[in-house]
């Protein structure tokens, strides 16, 4: 009762308002006609002895005042008091016959007839006293009547039952008000309403309302009664003026048609009463509809200032209820158990129930109106357990009443239940009321009807059901125009409790969740026994010594008393901790479970439209994430606490989320918001773990490093460190995979950050990989396995990326479930340590290049001792046993290479190695070269004076060597490729170095004039890259300097005139030599060499000298020359300037040089060339190749001029 008592019930202003609890005047009277109903109940009344009876003489019913047809037997008569009835009337004749009769013998005179029939009324209310003395003492009972008192009125009552009518007066009014939904009984589809209303003999008809069927009469009407047991017959009636109407007038006395009759009994009137009467039909081929209203005054005489019996039922029923709830049941209402359609009917205990009964029917109280009484009486107690369901189940079946018209009526249901005795607005405003008051209740369902208790689960369902009941009132019979759903009241209610909840477990929290989710602890030892135990300490020691250590711990104490006050105060959450959280998701939890287990079956009266487990979680979650969100952002503020923590409570989240929220329908197509509060610290989690995976890395690699960088097992060709770095990378990416984000847009930006992380270790590893990889090329297998590692890295990290969302392509194109910039940085990554390990590739490769220079010199030795015509033949025998020294070198590395190297490592090898072969090749044996420069070479070679490596004399291939090497370079070929298990051959064929070889093989064939027309025709930038050539048709024209020219060393004028005749002439008039850079301690003396270069000029002249000037830096020369050319076009031929220093007894100095292709003048039958000149003269590998093949032709005296010419070069100290 205790909660029952604090609660704030909507409806407790309901019990001022029932003034008959307190009307003592009222009471009394009640208490004493509802002794009257009960002494001589209706019930028991005694009923009339009918018998079949002939009329002699024209009579009427005296129910339905027709006339009783027929010869004989025309209608029914009582024998006991001789009212004489149609057949068919008899059912509707209610009257008492023994009143009737003792009323009609006291008219008449016959005295004894009254006495007889008074004993026998006597009798039958003293054996109604003597069986039913518990009605009467209860009556006594509920209106506190004291014994002596209640025995005087039982006396009279009875005498006033037994005077009957003969002592009864009363004047009644009434005003006919209005009518509703009448029949229609014209063609018109209408009526013409008038009314007669008979009290007694005394009969009065209103006037006619013409075409209405809801007609309005307001008429009043007086009438004297001095029977009780009369009845007022009011009969409504649609007049006709017709031929058949005078005809029923004849016969019938009735000429209208019969619209619906209300037959209402006298003793059920008192005082004033506003009351709308269904209209009831005559006989079962009546056609009635509708209700009449009706403005009833009653005075009885000696009654007069007496309430209506509605209002007196009221105060029966209040009282009784009062009595029977508050003073007999300790404010706990009685709830009968009662079975049937009609079990709604039943309100109190038997002896209650008579009571109200009988008192209903002396009275002419309907059972609506009952129920409406007892419905408002149980307002006022509808927080107690069980009375929620007794008044749902009443406001359904009043709801019935009013909603559901009968055939008898088709008056709307609004009209209907306007017309109830009961009073509209009152009952409205009931329910306005308690629906109010049972909406706050909802609203905290979780106090009100708490999970553990199931009988207050049941009130809840109960409760819902009362308030769909409140809201189908509203819709059917008042027929508001989209009152609220309940369903969404309920909602309404539901998302309020949980509100409130979510704010109190929030600020309550700590408390909450020790209490419910902490095993019970023994408390902790008071602080008085450490103090106790302290003093113990030192009673045997010396105050003095331990003064400050004891004032030490009692300040640490103190310090621990305020750190544990501060806990017990601070429930709520803090940015120094994130220990609240947690605890909050479990209370969240166990709240959302009970919703979901205990509270949804309840409440599911709306499957479609509502399940409180969904609302809760809903609600729950929209409160949780509008804290939680604020909370992260106070802590990226500040960052107090450890990044594991965040990752811990993220992954709290998260579980809450997918376990309660993804499904819910609010929240399926959206993408959840959570991941994007925790993203900065999953970045600082990741930045941590960068730390630690380098730390890993570096450990991970010393102990490979001590081990020996040994196999992880037979069958694995690299070593532990790869393992262990992916395995702790792998790791720390199962954890963000665990995180199970479903946002896009975060999930990329984790990728990105750990993208980072995997390329920041891995290069790292790398790179310190290639500061010790060339001290390892020695050792046979340890450099094969560092690039295994290399390799095993880039497929570890292939699968790491499609574990990230995406797969690769074969040009490394991620897929569109990767982010585009997490993708790139790792493709990015791919490529480095594809790079990493070419590199790694070609150091180890290199470190081979000594042993294979050794190998091409034995090579050049059995090469060069072959000789003679070449020979097809034998050659591919030839080529085997020159190869003999790189095969047996080949053959005992690979071998080991084959075992020790993964597949995609030993093809780098052997491409590097391919490489390295056939330079070497064509360094050592093709084209060997000294340790001089190339002009140096040149020079030398021109001179007959070459040297090959070691000191060996340049060696010029034969026709045969060359064969041999084309048959060497085939089974090279064959070697590498090794059957498909080696290089493809495609990469072999198209290898810029084979190409080179063969290109250089190809040239020792060609003539010297093949080969400079090859030199002309391609190099085409030998000074200043081809730029700075600047041609005018003049020499007065002093062009612009051109552009692409760097500190030019001095610029020459010359005149070209092309003569392209038969005789085929080039005429060069050198003009001047301008603006020379050149420094000497003595006489400069300048002059210029015109050397024309191109094929077939064996036989001409080639070169020209001018006449030297004596220290003049800009010295003109005008002199002119003619070249005679070969036989080809003027493309393959070019000129070239060489501006020397005279010097007499040594060889002259280069000042500069210049080249013109005559290709660029051909065009022009003379012209002015400015020529800006270089140090020396430039060539590609392919002017290189042909220098070299030349400078090894000591007997051909144009090839060592062409050798000597290009080799010319100004010295670094100029002339000093």
């Amino acid at each position: 009762m205790s909660m029952i008592q604090t609660r704030k019930a909507g409806l407790a202003h309901t019990l001022s308002t029932r003034t008959s609890l307190k009307d003592e005047e009222l009471k009394s009277h009640v208490y004493k006609k509802t002794l009257q109903s009960l002494i001589y109940p209706i019930s028991c009344t005694t009923p009339h002895n009918f018998e079949v009876w002939t009329a002699t003489t024209p009579t009427y019913c005296y129910e339905c005042e027709g006339l009783l047809w027929g010869i004989a037997r025309q209608g029914m008569r009582c024998a006991e008091c001789g009212v004489k009835v149609h057949e068919k009337c008899q059912e509707l004749l209610n009257a008492d016959c023994l009143q009737r009769a003792a009323e009609k013998s006291s008219k008449t005179g016959a005295e004894d007839r009254t006495q007889h029939i008074i004993m026998a009324m006597k009798d039958r209310m003293k054996i109604r006293e003597r069986n039913k003395p518990e009605i009467f003492e209860e009556i006594r009972r509920v209106f506190d009547v004291a014994k002596v008192i209640h025995v005087q009125h039982m006396k009279t009552v009875k005498q006033s039952v037994l005077d009957g009518t003969s002592k009864w007066s009363a004047k009644i009014a009434i005003n006919v008000v209005s009518a509703q939904g009448l029949q229609a009984k014209d063609r018109t589809g209408s009526s013409d309403p008038y009314v007669t209303i008979q009290v007694g003999k005394t009969k009065k008809r209103t006037k006619t309302i013409y075409g209405n069927l809801n007609p309005l009469w307001e008429e009043r009407f007086s009438f004297e009664c001095h029977n009780s047991s009369d009845r007022i017959k009011l009969r409504v009636w649609d007049e006709d003026d017709d031929i058949k109407s005078r005809v029923k007038q004849r016969l019938k006395r009735e000429s209208d048609d019969f619209l619906g009759q209300s037959i209402i009994e006298v003793r059920t009137l008192s005082g004033e009463m506003d009351v709308w009467y269904n209209l009831e039909k005559r006989t079962d081929k009546s056609a009635v509809s509708g209700a009449i209203r009706l403005q009833i005054s009653v005075e009885i005489e000696g009654e007069e200032k007496v309430a209506p019996y509605h209002v007196q039922y009221t105060c029966l029923h209040e009282n009784m209820f009062h009595f029977s709830t508050d003073l007999e049941g300790g404010g706990v209402v009685k709830i009968p158990a009662a079975q049937g359609d009609d079990a709604w009917k039943v309100y109190y205990d038997e002896v209650k129930q008579d009571i109200v009964d009988e008192f209903a029917m002396r009275y002419g109280i309907e059972s609506i109106y009952q129920a409406m009484t007892h419905f408002s009486c149980l307002s006022s107690k509808y927080v107690l357990s069980g009375v929620p369901a007794v008044m749902s189940t009443l406001l359904a079946n009043i709801n019935a009443f009013y909603a559901h018209p009968t055939a008898s009526t088709n008056v709307s249901a609004p009209a209907r239940f306007a017309a109830s005795n009961f009073g509209r607005d009152r009952f409205v405003k009931l329910l306005d009321q308690l629906h109010n008051s049972l909406r706050i209740d909802l609203s905290m369902y979780r106090n009100n009807f708490p999970a553990s208790s199931k009988p207050r689960l049941h009130d809840l369902k109960s409760t819902v059901d009362l308030l769909t009941s409140i809201t189908f009132f509203r819709m059917k019979v008042l027929e508001l125009q989209s009152p609220p759903r309940a369903a969404h009241v309920v909602r309404d209610c539901v998302k309020a409790c949980l509100n409130s909840t979510y704010e109190y477990i929030f600020n309550n929290c700590l408390e909450l969740f020790n209490r419910q989710f902490q095993p019970a602890v023994p408390p902790p030892e008071p602080q008085k026994k450490k103090k106790k135990k302290k003093k113990e300490k030192l009673e045997g020691e010396e105050e003095g010594d331990n003064v400050e250590e004891e004032g030490e711990e009692e300040e640490e104490e103190e310090e621990e008393e305020k750190k544990e006050e501060n806990q017990q105060e601070e429930q709520g959450p803090s940015i120094q901790n994130l220990d609240f959280w947690p605890k909050l998701i479990t209370l969240m939890v166990s709240i959302i479970e009970e919703d979901k287990n205990s509270y949804t079956p309840i409440i599911n009266q709306f499957p479609q439209e509502l399940d409180v487990g969904k609302v809760s979680t809903e609600v729950m979650w929209r409160l949780f994430a509008q804290d939680m969100k604020y909370a992260l952002e106070e802590h990226e503020k500040h960052k107090l606490c450890k990044t594991a923590d965040y990752m811990n409570l993220h992954f709290k989240v998260k579980w809450l989320y997918n376990e309660y929220v993804k499904d819910l329908p609010a929240f399926t197509d959206t993408v959840p918001e959570y991941p994007a509060w925790f993203l900065q610290f999953v970045l600082a989690w990741l930045a941590e773990n960068e730390d630690v995976s380098m730390e890993f890395m570096h450990g991970a690699l010393e102990r490979d490093k001590r081990e020996g960088f040994q196999q992880t097992s037979e069958h694995a060709l690299f070593s532990s460190s790869v393992v262990d770095i992916f395995t702790q990378l792998n790791q720390s990416f199962e954890i963000i995979k665990k995180l199970d984000c479903p946002d896009p847009a975060v999930v990329a930006q984790y990728n990105r950050r750990f993208a980072k992380t995997i390329t920041k270790v891995l290069l790292q590893y790398c790179a310190l990989l290639a500061k010790s990889f060339p001290s390892y090329c020695e050792k046979e297998k340890i450099p094969c396995v560092l690039m295994n590692n290399i390799q095993q890295m880039r497929v570890l990290l292939e699968k790491m990326f499609e574990s990230m969302g995406a797969k690769q392509t074969e040009a490394t194109a991620a897929t569109k479930k990767l982010d585009t910039e997490a993708a790139d940085i790792l493709n990015e990554l791919q490529v480095k340590l594809n790079t990493h390990l070419d590199n790694f590739s070609i150091v180890f490769a290199k470190s081979f290049q000594a042993r294979i220079n050794s190998c091409m010199r034995q090579m050049a030795e059995i090469l060069y001792q072959i000789k003679g015509p070449p020979n097809h033949n034998t050659a591919e025998a030839d080529a085997d046993n020159m190869l003999r020294p790189l095969m047996e070198f080949l053959d005992g590395n690979l071998s080991i290479f084959a075992d020790i190297c993964e597949k995609t490592v030993l093809k780098r090898i052997l491409k590097d190695l391919w490489k390295i072969v056939l330079s070497s090749l064509e360094r050592s044996i093709v084209l060997p070269q000294s340790n001089d420069s190339l002009g140096a070479q040149l020079l030398t070679a021109a001179k007959g004076l070459s040297n090959l490596k070691g000191g060996a004399e340049a060696k010029t291939l034969t026709p045969k060597q060359c064969i041999i090497l084309d048959a060497g370079l085939e089974t090279i070929k064959q070697y590498f490729h090794a059957g498909g298990n080696g290089l493809k051959k495609t990469f072999v064929e198209k290898s810029p170095e084979l190409a080179s070889l063969r290109y250089a093989l190809s040239l020792y064939s060609q003539s010297t004039d093949a080969l400079i027309k090859t030199f002309v025709t391609t190099q085409h930038a030998q000074v200043h890259d081809g730029m700075g050539i600047r041609i005018t048709g003049s020499e007065k024209i002093r062009p612009d300097r051109g552009p692409g020219v760097e500190k030019p060393i001095g610029e020459a004028l010359l005149q070209i005139d092309m003569m392209l005749g038969k005789e085929r002439k080039v005429s060069v008039r050198v003009i001047a030599v301008n603006d020379m850079k050149w420094q000497t301690s003595g006489m400069f003396r300048p002059f210029v060499d015109v050397s024309l270069v191109g094929p077939f000029l064996a036989d001409k002249k080639r070169k020209f000298t001018t006449k030297s000037k004596n220290n003049s830096w800009s010295a003109k020369f005008n002199e002119a020359f003619q070249f005679v050319l070969g036989k080809e076009s003027p493309d393959c031929y070019e000129l070239q300037v060489t501006v020397k220093d005279y010097c007499f007894g040594r060889a002259d100095r280069v000042v500069g040089v210049a080249v013109v292709q005559l290709r660029d003048v051909a065009d022009r039958k003379s012209c002015v060339c400015w020529c800006p000149l270089g140090p020396r003269v430039h060539t590609d590998e392919t002017g290189l190749t042909v220098m070299r093949i030349l400078s090894q032709r000591p007997a051909d005296e144009v090839a060592k001029e062409v050798v000597r010419l290009k080799a010319e070069t100004r010295p670094a100290e100029e002339g000093r």
